[in-house]
């Protein structure tokens, strides 16, 4: 009894052991992301997210005059008790001192920084980088070297929108379509039924990109290439086969005699879906809606295709894409913009996750 009391305490650590570093593989870039959409671009630049934690670093503690301590910086010098030159200055001079110098400036008009290694924080943080990235006025920046450089923004905001104006309605109109078609795979006696929800389940190994060119050509010829009405009826049709097959393992495991006694009571079909498959079909209909909206906004194909390059329609994954395409190094805009793009799908996901796991394993278990 006790060994198999320590084998199922040794198994539950061991589980629990794996979920937690999992956890850490996924929260530590999220965290890092973060942390660096706060950042200025010289910190960025210059060192890791991760010394906003304390960390032993060289401080700049002196700052020496070559000219008053009459060294020439053409020939050997001696720097804190040990002989160097130029050259090794100019790299960084760890002296017998135990200190670091550095020169900083040409050899002419240059200076000696005495640095030493101490315990420190970085935690020189800014909200420029989220203004920069949502609003599409012109920003100035002053370089160290005290020049300035006009930056454009990135109008992050009409993107924002955007995405919502797609997603929004390529979730809702796909759950409430295979809502119905589920509810008549499930309940409804047709013919031809078993043959239509075969075709439907085959529709899920059809390549998405597969069926991009023959739909670009039919919406060129009905003008709808641009437009959100392209890209809603797009993901309504890739979404179509996956809801319906989650909706109805859900819809057929519900009690029979709950629908009988409602036929019997004379409702009918459109009622009986009304007023008793939907509202115990939430747990379905949440974990597809989590599934889609992800999809649909976190997708570049199919805007890019359908939508075109047109600035007043982009989405927020062609807005990031082109701030990487335009300014690759900026690290602090696109770290910012990264995390907008995350914001609202993780609201989304942690608003229905209670729904989640019921959802996944509908129709998992008939009794």
């Amino acid at each position: 009894m006790g060994s198999l009391h320590r084998q199922q305490r040794i198994s539950g650590l061991l589980v629990n052991g794996g979920l937690l570093l999992l956890v850490l593989l996924w929260t530590v870039p999220t965290l890092g992301l973060f942390v660096s959409s706060f950042r200025t671009r010289e910190d960025i630049q210059s060192s890791g997210w991760w010394n906003i934690f304390p960390h032993r670093a060289y401080i700049t503690v002196e700052t020496l005059d070559p000219r008053e301590m009459g060294l020439d910086a053409t020939g050997p010098m001696t720097v804190g008790g040990g002989e160097t030159t130029f050259e090794e200055l100019r790299e960084g001079f760890t002296a017998p001192d135990g200190r670091y110098y550095a020169w900083i400036g040409n050899r002419r008009l240059g200076r000696i920084e005495v640095q030493e290694r101490r315990w420190t924080v970085n935690w020189n943080f800014t909200g420029a980088n989220y203004s920069q990235v949502l609003s599409g006025k012109e920003f100035e920046y002053q370089r160290p070297d005290g020049t300035t450089e006009v930056i454009p923004g990135d109008d992050f905001v009409s993107a924002f929108l955007n995405s919502l104006a797609v997603a929004v309605p390529a979730t809702v109109i796909p759950i409430l379509v295979a809502a119905f078609a589920a509810y008549a795979f499930a309940w409804m006696r047709f013919p031809g039924r078993r043959m239509l929800f075969i075709m439907v389940v085959a529709l899920l190994v059809v390549p998405l990109q597969l069926a991009l060119v023959p739909i670009l050509r039919d919406f060129r010829g009905l003008e709808l290439n641009g437009t959100f009405l392209a890209m809603w009826l797009a993901h309504t049709g890739f979404g179509l086969p996956l809801a319906t097959y989650l909706l109805f393992n859900y819809v057929s495991t519900l009690p029979r005699e709950t629908l009988e006694s409602a036929f019997i009571d004379g409702a009918s079909h459109f009622t009986v879906f009304r007023r008793l498959i939907l509202p115990l079909s939430v747990p379905a209909l949440a974990s597809f809606a989590i599934f889609q909206f992800l999809w649909v906004w976190n997708d570049y194909l199919v805007a890019l295709i359908f939508l075109g390059g047109n600035p007043e329609t982009k989405v927020i994954t062609q807005r990031l894409a082109d701030i990487i395409g335009s300014r690759g190094n900026d690290w602090h805009l696109l770290t910012a913009g990264a995390f907008l793009t995350m914001l609202l799908p993780m609201i989304v996901f942690f608003s229905l996750q209670r729904f989640f796991v019921r959802g996944l394993l509908a129709g998992s278990v008939k009794g």
